[in-house]
């Protein structure tokens, strides 16, 4: 019978597991679209940074924001945040571990607050983003910002404190919340597969 992923059981793995004390991280990155490519690339080198001592005040809280985002929830929570990552060498060699980076997960649409409280904390100091091309609501014709959505719509025409429907949504209340209760704001880091696309965030955004 397999061994359930979950922190209780790390010692039981036949894998590489974290190496270092989860309790101890704490969160420094706010991820929208936790996804495979985040896991295998960020997610990834920064559980390789913490087994080297280092970075422990750069975990991850992950969130999810679309419908079909229920289902990351309830994986992430089951496996207390944790996940394997196996790796394909050139010459076809496998190679598996456990990633520990990302120390909490949200689904905004249960609880809209719990998300901007950890987007407002002094202790987020990036918002990274793999929300894919369509994410950004970019009309492909104009470059301009596509407000069509019904989504985008509801966050444009709320009232200043309405919970957010959308990634943008969440990002720009919380820099009206920091900077209303003068924290500072936070680097928005984009990791979208598209051209220029720290530019396109902060048009869109």
């Amino acid at each position: 019978m397999a061994t359930p992923l979950a922190q209780a059981t790390l010692g039981d793995l036949p894998v590489p597991t974290p190496g270092y004390d989860r309790g101890a991280v704490t969160v420094g990155i706010v991820h929208f679209g936790v996804g495979g490519f985040h896991r295998a690339h960020q997610a990834m080198y920064l559980d390789a940074l913490m087994q080297q001592g280092k970075a422990r005040d750069w975990g991850i809280c992950g969130v999810g924001v679309l419908e079909a985002d229920r289902r990351m929830a309830e994986v992430t929570t089951a496996q207390d945040d944790l996940y394997t990552l196996v790796e394909k060498h050139a010459d076809g060699r496998r190679e598996a571990r456990v990633i520990g980076s990302i120390v909490e997960y949200l689904y905004a649409p249960d609880d809209p607050e719990a998300v901007l409280a950890r987007l407002t904390a002094p202790t987020t100091r990036i918002v990274s983003l793999t929300v894919t091309e369509g994410g950004y609501h970019r009309n492909a014709s104009t470059g301009e910002f596509d407000d069509r959505d019904p989504a985008v719509r509801a966050d444009l025409d709320a009232a200043p404190g309405t919970a957010p429907r959308t990634t943008f949504g969440y990002v720009v209340e919380a820099l009206r919340r920091r900077r209303e209760d003068g924290t500072g704001p936070f680097t928005v880091m984009s990791c979208d597969n598209i051209q220029g696309n720290g530019h396109v965030a902060q048009s869109m955004i």
